[in-house]
């Protein structure tokens, strides 16, 4: 098992030092002069030389890319342009808005899908499955940006039982108004993830039952409920645990856009602005902690995978026998 982990650490090193290098050229190659955001006019050539060599824009590429990878890994990405304040500490005063959103979007599509999925995978062909299928569909199918707004619409403008947008009612910072600042940004994120994981979880439904496994539980007499919760169920989550690793990054992006509907003051919003200032530090920021959350995503699902079935990790010895 240390191997194992071993092996994944160093491909996650990797990836997120190819991620790093790739954001950084596409970032330096981006049209326009990143030196046009701290010179002006007023300033004469050598004092336009002197910022420009103190930013280090006068070196090449890969010297301005191992500049700031020496800085990124000591915790340092960076000056905001739009501030000139560190990018670092805006992210972690915002992060955690973020996360709540993301953990209880996940925790909501979880919940959802896992009965849905079952049911549906249990009642092939029935009007059940037809009407949880149909949903799911449609899940898959809404651009969140749209569905946000509808629901904005209908339960804050019309119905007036959710506040609209932030994270609080000015002078109201109690759990339970954040709550309900919540809940509209949360079903909006997880909406597509619930339609996808219903769709796996009743696909893999649907092939666990002609196991033997469950035939036997059927002539032992158990219920309905005891086969699916307790025998095909574990079986059934498994490929949804690499497919949850694989959202974390999604996750990130569509919160890009939900926040930005919802005023969440995340990072996505901190994103969102940057690309209309064109703050380069901050969306390289962004592009890394993207990037991160997916390759550290994948990295726990296959820990979790090869830890729920052991034959992933015995899969070289295994195969060469």
């Amino acid at each position: 098992m240390w191997k194992y982990c071993l092996k994944k650490t160093a491909q996650v090193v990797i990836v997120m030092i190819l991620i790093s290098f790739f954001s950084f050229a596409i970032v330096y190659f981006a049209p326009g002069d990143i030196s046009d955001m701290y010179v002006n006019p007023e300033m004469t050539e050598e004092q336009k030389a002197n910022v420009i060599a103190q930013l280090g824009l006068d070196k090449s590429m890969t010297e301005q890319y191992f500049a700031w990878a020496k800085r990124a890994v000591h915790g340092d990405l960076g000056v905001s342009l739009s501030n000139k304040s560190a990018v670092w500490p805006q992210f972690m005063q915002r992060l955690p808005a973020t996360i709540i959103l993301m953990g209880s979007s996940m925790i909501l599509s979880l919940l959802l899908a896992i009965p849905l999925g079952l049911w549906s995978g249990y009642k092939k062909n029935s009007w059940l499955d037809n009407l949880i299928s149909s949903l799911a569909y449609m899940g898959m199918s809404i651009p969140s940006f749209w569905f946000g707004m509808l629901l904005i619409i209908v339960f804050a403008a019309v119905l007036k039982v959710l506040p609209s947008s932030g994270m609080h009612t000015v002078g109201n910072v109690s759990a339970f108004d954040t709550f309900q600042h919540m809940i509209l940004p949360c079903i909006t994120l997880s909406i597509g993830h619930v339609a996808v994981y219903i769709r796996y979880i009743r696909a893999n439904t649907i092939g666990q039952l002609s196991e033997e496994y469950v035939l036997t539980a059927e002539a032992k007499g158990d219920s309905q409920t005891k086969i699916l919760f307790r025998h095909v169920l574990k079986n059934t989550l498994l490929p949804i645990i690499t497919l949850m690793g694989m959202n974390l990054a999604s996750l990130v992006c569509g919160s890009f856009i939900v926040e930005s509907v919802f005023g969440w003051p995340g990072i996505g919003t901190f994103a969102m602005s940057a690309i209309g200032s064109r703050d380069y530090p901050v969306i390289m920021a962004y592009v890394m902690l993207s990037g991160f959350l997916l390759v550290v995503g994948n990295f726990i699902a296959d820990l979790l995978y090869a830890f729920v079935d052991p034959r992933i990790k015995r899969g070289g010895a295994s195969g060469g026998k």
